[in-house]
C-alpha cells in the first residue's frame, strides 16, 4: 500500500516520501477514506514535537474510513464507517487501530469532515469545557483562530454561547477568518492588544484565553484575563516558550492552566469517552462543523505540507488516499 514515510528526520520535508509499505494487520482494518493533516504532523517530521517516533514512520495522526476486518468482539463490523487515529499512521491506505481509538462516523457526514473533527475539536472541548469550564455568556479570547485547532474552538465556544473573540497574527487572514469563524470580533494579535479587547468586552476583559502561540502573545495575554479566570495553555507555535512571575496570576487573580488533551484522555479515559461522545451530539445537531479548506489527494502530501508550514491554510487541509 502507498503511504506517508518518514525514513529521517529533517527540517525541510527531505526525509518523507510517498513509499510503497507492507499493509498493516491485526486489530480493526480500516480503509482510510480521508486523513487530516494536524500542526504536529509537521513538527513530527521535523522532531520538533515532544512525541518522537523512531523513524521510519508512516505520518498522520487522525482519518476516517471504512472497517475492512474486525475482531468479533470490537463492537465494529466490516463497512462501518469510522473516525479515529494514533499519533501516527493515517497518511495511508489502510492503518490498522485498536477498537478504543475509533469512533463510527455520525451519519450526516462524510469522511473529509469527520477525519476533520477529532483532535482539534478534542483539544477545544477539553481546554474550554472540561478545564476551562466555560459557560454561556462568557467571553473567549482565542489566539491561532485560523489554525484547525483555534478554528476549532472559535466553533465550539459559540456553540456553548459563549462570546467569541478571534485573534491572528496575519492581517490578510482577517476578512476569511470573519466570514469562516463568525466570531463576535476578529482582531490582530501583533504588539499590544489588551486596550482593543478591554474595549471590546466593556472593561470585563476574558474569561477564557486560548492560547495555541505562547511567546509575545501569551505576555500580552496575561493582561487579557479577567480576574477568577483562566489563561489556557495549549502549545508554542511561536517558537519562544514564554515565563511568567507567580505575582501576576496572584495580583490580578487568575489561573495559568496547561492543557495536554491526548494525555487527558488517557489518563482519564472515561472523561475521553464522555467527550468523544459530546463532540459527536454537537456534530448531529449541527451545532458544529469543521471547516475543511482543502482536500487533496495522498500523492500531494508534499503540498499539503508546505501549506501548512506557510500558514496559508483556514482551518483543516485533507488528504484523500
Amino acid at each position: 500500500m502507498k503511504a506517508v514515510l518518514v525514513r529521517e528526520l529533517s527540517p525541510d520535508l527531505s526525509g518523507v516520501e510517498l513509499a510503497e509499505i507492507v499493509q498493516p494487520a491485526g486489530e480493526v482494518l480500516v480503509r482510510v477514506r480521508a486523513a487530516s493533516l494536524n500542526y504536529p504532523d509537521l513538527l513530527m517530521t521535523q522532531g520538533s514535537y515532544q512525541f518522537k517516533p523512531e523513524p521510519p514512520f508512516v505520518s498522520g495522526l487522525e482519518m476516517a474510513g471504512e472497517v475492512v476486518e474486525a475482531p468479533a468482539d470490537s463492537g465494529f463490523v466490516p463497512g462501518d464507517r469510522v473516525r479515529g487515529g494514533a499519533k501516527t499512521g493515517a497518511f495511508a491506505e489502510y492503518v490498522a487501530l485498536p477498537a478504543a481509538a475509533l469512533r463510527k462516523v455520525p451519519e450526516a457526514m462524510d469522511f473529509a469532515h469527520a477525519a476533520a473533527m477529532g483532535a482539534a475539536y478534542h483539544t477545544a472541548h477539553v481546554a474550554l469545557v472540561e478545564i476551562g469550564g466555560l459557560t454561556a455568556g462568557q467571553t473567549v479570547l482565542v489566539h491561532g483562530a485560523s489554525g484547525g485547532v483555534g478554528l476549532a474552538a472559535c466553533d465550539l465556544a459559540r456553540a456553548m454561547g459563549a462570546k467569541v473573540i478571534a485573534a491572528t497574527h496575519r492581517e490578510d487572514k482577517l476578512e476569511r477568518l470573519r466570514a469562516i469563524a463568525k466570531p463576535d470580533a476578529a482582531i490582530l494579535n501583533t504588539g499590544r492588544f489588551r486596550e482593543q479587547v478591554s474595549e471590546l468586552t466593556g472593561g470585563h476583559l476574558c474569561d477564557l484565553v486560548f492560547d495555541p502561540v505562547g511567546g509575545d502573545v501569551f505576555d500580552e495575554s496575561t493582561r487579557c484575563v479577567t480576574f477568577g479566570g483562566k489563561l489556557l495553555v495549549i502549545g508554542f507555535v511561536a517558537g519562544r516558550i514564554p515565563e511568567i512571575a507567580v505575582n501576576i496570576p496572584l495580583i490580578k487573580g487568575f489561573s495559568v492552566v496547561g492543557v495536554r488533551a491526548g494525555e487527558y484522555a488517557r489518563r482519564f479515559p472515561e472523561r475521553g469517552a464522555r467527550i468523544a461522545e459530546a463532540i459527536d451530539q454537537l456534530a448531529s445537531e449541527g451545532r458544529i462543523t469543521p471547516h475543511v479548506e482543502r482536500t487533496l489527494p495522498l500523492a500531494a502530501w508534499r503540498e499539503a505540507f508546505e501549506a501548512m508550514a506557510r500558514g496559508e491554510i483556514i482551518g483543516k487541509l485533507v488528504l484523500e488516499p
